[in-house]
């Protein structure tokens, strides 16, 4: 193992890939059209009561501006059929949104099935932090799916699948 103190963006990027993470879909109906953003930075349980969750969103973001107009936000937490559809989430153009299966809320908040976990979301805090915001949204209601559905890991620039134990 060597040390390095290389804190340029991309050595950063790099030495951060190796902490591995469930990646969310935030997605809103806005003006009837569905925005959304994808992000690894996303953590759960920051508090209980009231009950917040959290991300990290880059301040050059086009999109978040537009996913936060929206009264409620829908989290999905992506499940491994969905390697693919994160790309068409986070591309920069196209249709983000074509030939998704989504669930709309009453309040706005869009969901994608297959997701290994669902919240809807409200935006409880901004605050400022660094080239990013850190997110805190205040979870209103949420959805399991029973463990239908495995969560995607994002690890070393790549998707990753949990392994099962094999048992004899």
């Amino acid at each position: 193992m060597s040390h390095s103190d290389d804190l340029q963006p991309d050595a950063l990027r790099q030495a951060f890939g190796r902490f591995p993470s469930g990646i969310a879909a935030l997605c809103s109906l806005v003006d009837g059209v569905p925005q959304g953003i994808v992000a690894s930075s996303f953590t759960v349980g920051v508090s209980m009561e009231p009950p917040l969750v959290m991300f990290a969103v880059q301040n050059t973001s086009r999109t978040w501006p537009i996913v936060r107009q929206s009264g409620r936000i829908g989290v999905s937490i992506l499940g491994t059929a969905h390697d693919g559809v994160c790309r068409q989430i986070a591309s920069k153009t196209g249709d983000r949104f074509a030939g998704l299966h989504l669930h709309t809320t009453d309040g706005g908040a869009v969901l994608l099935e297959e997701a290994s976990l669902w919240l809807e979301c409200s935006v409880e805090q901004e605050i400022p932090a660094g080239d990013h915001h850190v997110v805190l949204l205040r979870v209103h209601q949420h959805a399991t799916h029973e463990d239908a559905h495995e969560p995607l890991i994002f690890h070393a620039s790549g998707f990753r699948k949990l392994v099962q134990p094999a048992y004899v």
